[in-house]
């Protein structure tokens, strides 16, 4: 199906299938005839096609010591485990660092001892590694720090904690181009790491690093007369990072989401038992509700509370703990959201004067940094381009009023590349990320001159065309049924590189629509048939989606989004998410 321009204005296009690979993987796998055809369109091949549907870790795991510098780092803390050294993990406040702070603590103190535990504060030390709190852990007897999630920029404050002597090993997976002094770097983002293993979040290298440690603890006899952990029981907190973290769920990913759902549903872990209670949310459970249930309540700790309220959430033992720092989390994830809602509704009035620009560029006082990264986001789905967000919220540092920024991208555009540049000419004082999304730090006088950078760089590098609107399937009103939605469901784990099938459910009609909860649009589509489909456009009332919605009751439409699954009543019933419509026949 080909739209040129739909009710948001974006292009849709058909992805192509080769519907002759299609049917021999039908005849291979006994596949459905639509499940074959969504996953030859996703470039599934046919002797992948088994792990693909199946990802295991036994199949699929690689080799720890295909890291660049993984074999130091093991050394390293053998030896510190040896000779009874203090260990602390220094980690980061989100959802990955967090689970990647748990994982290296849980394992310490099952093998060694408890490390201590650092989580810098947002507010007041900002993101990463510092001098002050390296040499702190030192002033209390460390003599090892194993950065996880963090450390692979910070070169002022690991060149200072090397010249005092403090030994620090880094588990990152954010891109780094001049590395800091340290024993090691286990980072696939880094020079010289030819792994391969560029896509895996920074709790998944955490995790082959303690593979790794663990078979070098076990050839040393250390499990002679000591338990040897399970590992597998910790991949709930690789798939719950891997899920939140938005990297590329492919090769190894999709196992450790695959099977860090089925260790999750469990309920063994009891901070996940316990923002599951608080949530609402039931097992089993889906991306779903990793991406929107627990990893916005972990990150809240991070955003507008207690940044280590995360960490000691996945450590707790006891579930009495364990509902109390949920209860805490829950608190400050609705404070975020309070806060989300003022400043977007703000931002969202900057941006619309900045139509002609490539890019939003939005900054305010009192803006919480600790919501800026979510703004950005909503902006950038808005509006259909890279969005920067930076608030000043009245915290003083030695230049003057340092705000903090976001930025969120579109497919063409490498935001992490563009704010390292900056921050490289001197035009913003810190800054760094991934291509889709990074951070920055500027001051007040520093936005207009960052403005005129971004527009220099947008003119060399060229404006990309907004990305078309990608359909996997058409069907009528009367195919979306549970059965379809079962079928697809086999292709999961959906997420990043791997985005939910994107269906069109062609000429159907209208029959009512109207604005619902919290400004979403409600649907009910009609087929020719008879068969009818409810839908729903989430947060669009006051779009141009919604609003041609809201007028095109009584007229036939195309109407693109992802079917999914409830129960209603004790009923299943199946639901279009919508993300884009357009008038039939156009």
């Amino acid at each position: 199906m080909q739209i040129e321009s739909s009710f948001s204005g974006r292009k849709w296009q058909s992805v192509a299938c080769d519907e002759e690979q299609a049917r021999a993987l039908v005849h291979a796998h006994q596949l459905p005839a639509v499940m074959a055809r969504f996953l030859v369109s996703r470039g599934v091949a046919i002797e992948e096609a088994q792990d693909y549907l199946h990802p295991t870790l036994k199949k699929l795991l690689p080799d720890p010591f295909v890291l660049k510098d993984m074999e130091t780092a093991v050394t390293r803390v053998v030896a510190a485990i040896e000779a009874g050294e203090k260990i602390a993990v220094f980690g980061d406040y989100d959802v990955d660092g967090s689970c990647s702070a748990a994982l290296f603590s849980d394992f310490l103190e099952q093998v060694y001892e408890k490390p201590r535990l650092y989580v810098p504060d947002r507010m007041t030390e900002g993101y990463g590694p510092n001098a002050a709190a390296l040499l702190g852990l030192q002033a209390e007897g460390i003599s090892l720090v194993v950065t996880v999630d963090c450390g692979a920029g910070a070169i002022d404050a690991l060149t200072k904690a090397h010249e005092a002597g403090l030994d620090v090993v880094i588990l990152d997976h954010h891109a780094a181009e001049n590395l800091p002094p340290a024993v090691a770097h286990v980072n696939p983002n880094a020079g010289g790491d030819a792994s391969g293993l560029t896509y895996v979040c920074a709790a998944g290298i955490t995790f082959l690093f303690l593979v790794a440690l663990n078979r070098a603890l076990r050839q040393k006899g250390w499990y002679v007369s000591r338990s040897e952990p399970k590992l597998l029981d910790a991949i709930d907190l690789v798939g719950l990072a891997t899920v939140c973290d938005v990297v590329p769920l492919l090769g190894v990913n999709r196992a450790f989401v695959r099977a860090g759902l089925a260790k999750l549903g469990s309920l063994e872990r009891p901070g996940v038992a316990a923002l599951a209670k608080i949530g609402g949310a039931t097992a089993p459970f889906t991306p779903y509700h990793l991406g929107f249930v627990f990893g916005p309540r972990i990150n809240a700790g991070g955003r507008v509370g207690r940044c280590g309220l995360g960490v000691d959430l996945l450590t707790a033992r006891d579930p009495a703990s364990a509902e109390d720092f949920a209860q805490a989390l829950d608190t400050h994830n609705r404070e975020r959201q309070a806060l989300e809602k003022l400043i977007l509704d703000e931002a969202i009035t900057m941006a619309a004067s900045e139509s002609e620009q490539p890019f939003i560029l939005v900054s305010g006082e009192g803006w919480h940094p600790g919501v800026v990264g979510i703004v950005a986001g909503r902006l950038k789905d808005r509006f259909k381009k890279p969005a920067f967000v930076a608030g000043f919220d009245g915290v003083a540092s030695e230049g003057g009023l340092l705000g903090r920024g976001s930025a969120r991208s579109v497919t063409g555009v490498n935001v992490g590349a563009m704010i390292r540049a900056a921050r490289e000419a001197g035009v913003i004082e810190t800054g760094g990320g991934h291509a889709m999304a990074a951070g920055f730090g500027l001051y007040p006088e520093q936005v207009e001159p960052f403005r005129d950078f971004l527009l220099e760089a947008f003119e060399e590098g060229g404006v990309p065309e907004p990305e078309p609107l990608q359909i996997d399937l058409v069907i009528a009103p009367a195919g979306a049924t549970e059965g379809l939605v079962r079928d697809l469901a086999l292709a999961g784990p959906y997420g990043a590189s791997n985005p939910e099938p994107m269906l069109v459910v062609a000429e159907a009609m209208v029959s009512y629509a109207d604005i619902v909860g919290q400004g979403h649009v409600r649907l009910r589509l009609s087929g020719s048939d008879g068969a009818r489909l409810d839908a729903i456009a989430f947060r669009a009332a006051d779009t141009p989606l919604g609003q041609a919605l809201l007028k095109a009751r009584g007229t036939k439409i195309h109407a693109a989004g992802r079917l999914k699954t409830d129960s209603w009543n004790g009923a299943v019933r199946v639901q279009l998410q919508l993300e884009d419509a357009s008038p039939a026949g156009v």
